[in-house]
């Protein structure tokens, strides 16, 4: 090695990490996986508080009357619906096919019919509602299925109530990305800016029911847990071990049958056959 040559160095993090759960994929991207919260199968709404005021048919939730809330509550999550504006068109803008997706009971996704629907764009499907709009609109058409998948992250507070971390939000419908990582102001609200108000980590979540028929199906959801790891040591720099020479080839030799390379000269003519002079007689 000359002098000055640095040695080459694998840089370690000094943390011991337990190994990630092992978790069984759905039988399609959109079926719940093993460690899967399933909160609506098709067959009954018994997770849900009220879930009794709206009516199931076909494997399908129709909201009716009021609210529904799960019975449980929930922190980070990663969670998966599936909802469908009413086929039938009626009204427009915020009164055609308006629901809403309440994380914590909390912060709301809108979900409204923005197919061919005008309205102010922090109203639309994939909004935060009052607070951003989406970075696309995603929708099908009414009657259609609509997929979101939703991940959140709840705030945190400090003792004395100021906002630790805040909430963050991604949102992905249809397999288009609508919310990316969003950071939240607040709670939401109507009538007044969104402001944090110290709350517990966990609530439950809420489907709204705005007057119009909006039907849901197959909703399930994660609880996300960070990664697990132990201080072992500071961070340090481990060198790493000498390559070893690759052995030199040895001198080729070509097998009987080939023929010895062309040396690029001519070779000699054969020798010419002599016959004698003729001979006048």
């Amino acid at each position: 090695m000359h002098a000055g040559q640095s040695v080459a160095q694998e840089w370690k993090s000094g943390v011991e990490w337990q190994e990630p759960p092992l978790v069984t994929p759905g039988t399609t991207d959109n079926a719940p996986p093993s460690d899967a919260i399933v909160l609506f199968d098709g067959r009954n709404l018994d997770a849900w508080e009220n879930g009794d005021k709206w009516t199931i048919e076909n494997g399908v939730a129709t909201a009716k009357q009021s609210a529904i809330t799960t019975r449980q509550h929930f922190g980070d999550i990663q969670l998966h619906l599936e909802w469908s504006a009413p086929t039938e068109i009626r009204g427009e803008g915020q009164g055609r096919g308006n629901s809403g997706c309440y994380l914590l009971g909390l912060y709301e996704v809108q979900i409204l019919d923005s197919f061919q629907n005008q309205t102010y764009f922090d109203g639309q499907a994939g909004s935060i509602y009052k607070q951003t709009p989406p970075l696309a609109n995603a929708m099908r058409k009414p009657g259609e299925w609509n997929t979101y998948q939703i991940i959140f992250n709840t705030p945190r507070f400090k003792g004395n109530g100021d906002v630790d971390r805040p909430a963050y939000v991604t949102l992905i419908q249809n397999g288009i990305l609508l919310l990316n990582n969003f950071e939240l102001h607040g709670p939401t609200s109507y009538t007044e800016a969104p402001h944090y108000k110290p709350h517990a980590e966990t609530g439950p979540i809420s489907l709204q029911f705005h007057g119009d028929p909006v039907r849901f199906r197959n909703i399930w959801l994660r609880e996300l847990k960070p990664a697990v790891g132990r201080r072992v040591s500071a961070p340090f720099n481990l060198p790493l071990p000498p390559k070893t020479a690759e052995p030199k080839a040895g001198p080729h030799k070509p097998a009987d049958d080939t023929k010895p390379a062309d040396s690029g000269e001519t070779p000699p003519p054969p020798e010419a056959k002599t016959r004698p002079a003729a001979t006048n007689n």
